[in-house]
């Protein structure tokens, strides 16, 4: 009896070991799991759903996935501003897609007192227009004087060159922060005189817009204080044939879009990771010009400068070790 009884108990005591060594290796590899995902993952802040910011972003994590060697979060952002402070304090944000007119101006809000230190670029990526449409009620960028015009979100990039834009022609107008979608309806309906766009063209919203819709895109002056920020541009026809008839264009301006990124030091395990998206993506940068990637990616050029910014020095090595600088 006292046998059986000790059996029993040893049998017991087996079992709770093997049901412990069980759960801790299942722990374990839980947590090696965790570890590998989470070390190729790389997050990229980009802007609106109807912006070209996402669509690029949905381009890099489409070309580059690499399961769990090298795998690219696109998450929704909400502008040029918003973006420098989430890739400065939001947990988990690697890099982000900015204006390059952005870097001037939160130098000059003195948010970020060293910014020159804590922030850099990758690459430029492309020139972003700047959109303007208006009930057919406007005919000029003047006549917009004392009237409701939507600037975009709060935060967003194109608030801050609307604000920019409109301070440097004098014009006084009425700024509104509605979304895009929204903007368009009240500009259709007139209950708001024009709204602001800054995106790459041909911009997503604009897209389906076909004649008769009450709106139009007002002329760009090219005033020689404007042109110290920005670049002139057009918007076209084949842009947008539902809103510039055929074989004409709409003067316009534009500005560079900038990859940017947190300045990690070498041998920081974000460094490590920044510099892995890095090599893939100059490394099959050709993938990025074929179709059906957007069409701003034949614009990109790795080795261009941006005036007022510091390259990334892994992006730096990178160009000088293939001969792109």
């Amino acid at each position: 009896m006292f046998k059986r009884f000790c059996g029993a108990i040893a049998a017991a005591c087996l079992g709770t070991v093997v049901l412990m060594s069980s759960g801790d290796t299942q722990a374990q590899q839980a947590e090696n799991y965790r570890q590998q995902i989470n070390q190729g993952t790389v997050s990229i802040i980009s802007g609106g759903v109807t912006g070209t910011y996402v669509r690029i972003a949905s381009d890099l994590a489409n070309v580059l996935d690499d399961g769990n060697e090298l795998r690219v979060l696109a998450i929704i952002g909400k502008g040029s501003v918003q973006n420098i402070d989430d890739i400065l304090y939001l947990r988990g944000i690697d890099i982000g897609i900015v204006q390059s007119d952005v870097f001037a101006f939160v130098k000059s809000q003195n948010k970020h007192p060293t910014i020159d230190q804590r922030i850099r670029y990758i690459t430029k990526l492309y020139n972003e227009e700047f959109h303007l449409l208006a009930n057919q009620g406007v005919a000029r960028v003047e006549d917009l004087a004392g009237k409701r015009v939507n600037f975009g979100r709060r935060g967003s990039g194109t608030a801050m060159t609307a604000s920019v834009v409109f301070d440097t022609l004098g014009i006084q107008v009425e700024p509104a922060y509605d979304d895009q979608a929204l903007a368009l309806e009240n500009v259709k309906t007139g209950k708001t005189a024009a709204m602001v766009y800054v995106a790459g063209k041909p911009a997503s919203i604009f897209e389906a817009i076909g004649a008769g819709e009450n709106v139009h895109f007002l002329e760009m002056p090219l005033s020689p204080a404007l042109l110290e920020t920005y670049l002139p541009s057009r918007l076209t026809s084949q842009d947008y044939p539902g809103l510039v008839p055929d074989g004409e264009a709409v003067p316009t301006l534009a500005v560079g879009a900038v990859m940017a990124t947190y300045n990690w030091p070498e041998g920081h395990d974000r460094n490590r990771k920044v510099s892995r998206f890095i090599e893939s993506f100059f490394g099959r940068f050709e993938d990025f010009q074929k179709p059906p990637r957007h069409r701003k990616w034949n614009e990109v050029s790795l080795g261009a400068q941006v005036p007022g910014w510091t390259r990334y020095e892994p992006a730096a090595e990178w160009l000088r070790r293939n001969g792109a600088n």
